[in-house]
């Protein structure tokens, strides 16, 4: 039995294709009572997803506008809720399970790293950062890396290192550029320097005063953006080479290259944010190869760890040479465990047939994607590259997003709540592809 708290759940039944097709009768202690309870979708006597979340709304911050589902287990690209019923989990914890759920290299790197060493911080050397770092080094960009904890942590270091930068290459000016550019439908985080950079309203009002010096410019205005850029008062570019929370829109080639070039001329750095978009979900390993053009800083952390907490800023050696002893740091970023299991999934993720397996897979997906739910006067466009997927409506996704989560299928929203984004775990197959699509396709009249 695996517990939670003074909830005692049941061990998971074995995950099959399709619903559970026999119930299990299974006892279920809360607050030191027995329920009996039929672990199968829709036959359940006594629900303990509905205590759970009875005494969640108790004990938690409402930060969170929680779907109504307790999950327990998974395995593969397949989850379970308490009472037993089976989803297909094309939202990946928000983009985070490349490997899905239980990937058996990952859960080994996991324990055997557990079982010797998990933590000392930051002022002792450990072999797993380093093996990491080489590895990221070695497949982008980047000379250095720095860890942190989220993508957010990531950006709030690289808006540091920006600003840094810019006082240690021009160490006589009595003002150096400190301001920032970001765009439309862009999402860098929650905390207040990552939050300033983030375009929806809603986020940034309740926070008030965030970090000044931030113009949000259209995504894609390639003259809006060079025109300020050769101000000289900018510190850095920050943009998502595919936006994901905004509603996943593609930059263009053109669009990146001209901003490449125009920080280049004003001595600004040029920052992708590659937390959802990074790490083999585009069908690259890293999203900004398919345009061509280079960053300065790159921030990673969603897959990186496969579920486990870990954010990277991945640098030039210019941007590393301004960074010294004492400019940031963090006391879990980096440890043996986390980067033990970083190794794995990268190890896995980075080998060319399995990136040319995510680009056909999602080929094939937006494909499917078309012909079934074309027809559809609410379906405006279906856009994306690799396993990042959107299909823009004309009408807000909640509603469907609903329907599809009730028939098993688990999915989320994104831009201005009128898209459903679809992040599954890499490892997805054709036949879960297809499965996804049909329980879309049937509940398109929820959007009636």
């Amino acid at each position: 039995m695996a517990s939670l708290g003074q909830i005692t759940l049941p061990r998971a039944p074995s995950l099959q294709k399709g619903l559970l097709r026999r119930p299990i009768r299974t006892p279920i202690r809360f607050n030191g009572r027995i329920a009996s309870v039929l672990t199968n979708a829709g036959s359940v006597k006594a629900s303990v997803s509905q205590k759970v979340i009875e005494e969640e709304a108790k004990v938690l911050v409402g930060t969170y506008a929680r779907a109504p589902v307790v999950l327990s287990s998974g395995k593969g690209c397949k989850l379970m809720d308490a009472e037993g019923k089976e989803y297909l989990d094309c939202a990946s914890g928000i983009a985070v399970n490349a490997l899905g759920h239980g990937d058996p290299d990952w859960l080994q790197a996991v324990t055997d790293q557990a079982s010797v060493l998990s933590h000392v911080s930051n002022v002792y050397y450990t072999i797993p950062q380093i093996e990491l770092a080489k590895r990221l080094v070695a497949s982008s960009f980047a000379d250095r890396v720095f860890f942190c904890n989220s993508g957010t942590e990531a950006n709030e270091a690289a808006i540091k290192f920006s600003r840094k930068f810019q006082r240690f290459t021009h160490p006589e000016d009595k003002e150096v550029a400190t301001s920032f550019i970001a765009f439309t439908n862009s999402f860098h985080g929650r905390t207040l320097g990552a939050l300033a950079l983030t375009s929806k309203e809603q986020y940034r009002t309740p926070f008030e005063p965030i970090m000044p010096g931030v113009t949000f410019l259209e995504y894609g205005n390639t003259q809006a953006a060079t025109d300020l850029i050769s101000s000289g008062k900018i510190a850095a570019v920050f943009v998502e080479p595919i936006q994901g929370e905004g509603g996943v829109y593609s930059a263009t080639k053109e669009f990146l290259q001209s901003l490449r070039s125009a920080c280049d001329a004003a001595g600004s750095l040029l920052v992708f944010d590659e937390v959802q978009c990074g790490l083999g979900r585009t069908g690259n390993l890293w999203a900004y190869e398919a345009f061509g053009v280079t960053p300065d800083i790159m921030t990673v952390a969603k897959p990186l760890a496969g579920g486990l907490p870990i954010g990277a800023v991945l640098v030039t050696e210019k941007v590393a040479e301004a960074i010294k002893y004492g400019d940031h740091g963090s006391t879990f970023a980096g440890n043996p465990l986390v980067c033990s299991a970083a190794i794995a999934v990268f190890d896995k993720v980075s080998k060319p047939s399995f990136l040319a397996s995510v680009s056909s897979k999602g080929l094939y997906f937006k494909d499917l994607l078309v012909k079934k739910l074309g027809g559809n006067l609410h379906v405006k466009e279906v856009r994306g590259e690799g396993l990042i997927i959107g299909v823009e409506l004309d009408v807000p996704a909640g509603p469907l997003v609903d329907a599809c989560r009730d028939s098993g299928l688990l999915i989320l929203t994104a831009g201005k709540g009128n898209v459903v984004r679809i992040v599954p775990p890499l490892i997805i197959s054709e036949e879960e592809i297809e499965r996804a699509v049909e329980i879309i396709f049937h509940n398109l009249t929820a959007l009636d």
